[in-house]
């Protein structure tokens, strides 16, 4: 069984249960990736996932056991947990997103500790695929996602970013975010055709019914990053390849971010490594057919 010296460390023999939650849920593959990761960790966690509604999130928090070590959040929850958490990292601030929340204890106070792992999860898969900079990118989508992405493509190096979004009224949270960061942001309609830019992130949910045609003029030049994984493959990934693209699945972020996740549940520091971390991501990334770099097997 592995253990750690870490003081932080709560326990992570001792029996506990995480869970994901969102809706739709029944397609998720965080079970398997975090149940294989336990298993190589020695850790006796218990990992399900729980179709849960944004309007029911608060109370379903509210009536888990002290079992519980936390949650994943995805679609349609991460912006109704980061209104519930007490405590934030700093990416999750900036994102306005929680997908990970860790239970502590204080006095007789249950505390939920909120943080972002998918900007991480973006940066370590692109990083994987062969990506370790890049000086400009394009988002397509102005969700949840799309702040993450806006964060990652900046840690990427990006100085100036493309957003295509239906409506940019509804994505200027973007513009302030890119801002902050030093970014140039300029927004354009899904029917325009995408600037020549090294990295391409796709943002929108599976299945999502968006003409792919205006993207992909210059895929032979791009890495188009898809974070949808199911169906797989997207409409757009399949017209990108299709064009002499390469394509990144977006379950190699899952994978990533999971294990940032761990880190979160293991000690509440994302920054601190996992004992014998690079074999614990190689099963993880096995067990849903992808590389170490990503790709499919």
């Amino acid at each position: 069984m592995s253990t750690s010296s870490n003081p932080n460390a709560e326990h992570a023999d001792a029996a506990a249960r995480l869970a994901v939650f969102g809706s739709p849920i029944a397609h998720s593959k965080s079970p398997t990736l975090h149940r294989i990761a336990y298993e190589r960790l020695g850790f006796a966690w218990s990992y399900d996932s729980r179709q849960v509604e944004a309007s029911e999130l608060a109370d379903v928090i509210a009536s888990l056991g002290d079992e519980w070590r936390g949650l994943s959040l995805t679609m349609p929850l991460k912006q109704q947990a980061f209104a519930l958490c007490d405590e934030l990292d700093a990416i999750a601030t900036a994102t306005g997103a929680v997908n990970t929340i860790r239970f502590r204890t204080v006095g007789d106070r249950r505390v939920l500790s909120g943080f972002n792992t998918d900007v991480g999860g973006i940066v370590r898969a692109i990083g994987a695929a062969g990506t370790a900079s890049v000086h400009a990118a394009a988002i397509i989508g102005g969700g949840a996602t799309a702040s993450s992405a806006v964060l990652a493509v900046a840690e990427l190096g990006a100085l100036h970013v493309t957003v295509a979004v239906r409506d940019a009224t509804r994505a200027a949270r973007l513009g302030d975010l890119a801002t902050s960061l030093g970014l140039t942001i300029d927004f354009q309609g899904l029917d325009v055709e995408l600037p020549a830019v090294p990295l391409v992130v796709s943002t929108l949910p599976g299945g999502a019914g968006v003409d792919p045609a205006p993207f992909t003029r210059h895929a032979a030049e791009a890495l188009l990053f898809d974070v949808a994984y199911d169906p797989w493959p997207s409409d757009l990934a399949r017209a990108w390849e299709q064009a002499g693209g390469n394509v990144l699945n977006g379950l190699a972020m899952l994978v990533h971010q999971a294990v940032l996740q761990i880190r979160i549940f293991r000690t509440g520091d994302p920054l601190v490594p996992l004992d014998d971390e690079n074999a614990v991501l190689e099963a993880m990334l096995a067990s849903v057919g992808l590389s170490p770099t990503g790709s499919t097997r």
